[in-house]
């Protein structure tokens, strides 16, 4: 079972990272940040639509690992239509998710496909992959203007 759950999120990560969802610039954004990692050249700039507090359309473009596209366009599709306070609960949820141990139980029910992310924790070196297009979700949403980098 472990084993075709392992492929099965895999082939989740390869599908987001070849054909990202909401790959794209927002015109005219309410909100954008854009988040840099050096270490592995990681490079994503996030849009953000808002409309009384709700995140209307979420977007991104940048380049990077397999990873990092997969975890921005998975991110957009589970905030798109929430509330910032709501974004920022998944964010935690997610983070705590790849910083986890290996093994550690996945609140798959409040996370959703983002749990596909969830095998990273056994792969320090990636989880900045993953999580730099959240801290630039973040970033977006409080209105900081500094490149975020996950040095």
């Amino acid at each position: 079972m472990m084993a075709d759950l392992r492929e099965l999120y895999q082939e989740t990560i390869l599908d987001h990272s070849k054909r990202p969802r909401n790959f794209h610039e927002i015109p005219h954004p309410d909100a954008s940040a854009v988040g840099h990692n050096p270490l592995c050249g990681d490079r994503v700039t996030v849009f953000l639509r808002l409309s009384d507090g709700v995140l209307a359309d979420v977007a991104f473009v940048g380049q990077g690992c397999a990873i990092s596209k997969a975890s921005a366009s998975l991110m957009t599709d589970a905030v798109k239509g929430k509330t910032k306070a709501q974004a920022h609960e998944l964010f935690e949820k997610f983070r705590r998710m790849v910083t986890g141990r290996p093994g550690d139980p996945v609140d798959t029910p409040s996370l959703g496909k983002l749990a596909v992310l969830s095998g990273v924790c056994e792969f320090p070196v990636r989880v900045k992959c993953a999580s730099l297009p959240w801290h630039t979700l973040e970033a977006a949403i409080e209105a900081k203007k500094e490149i975020v980098s996950l040095e």
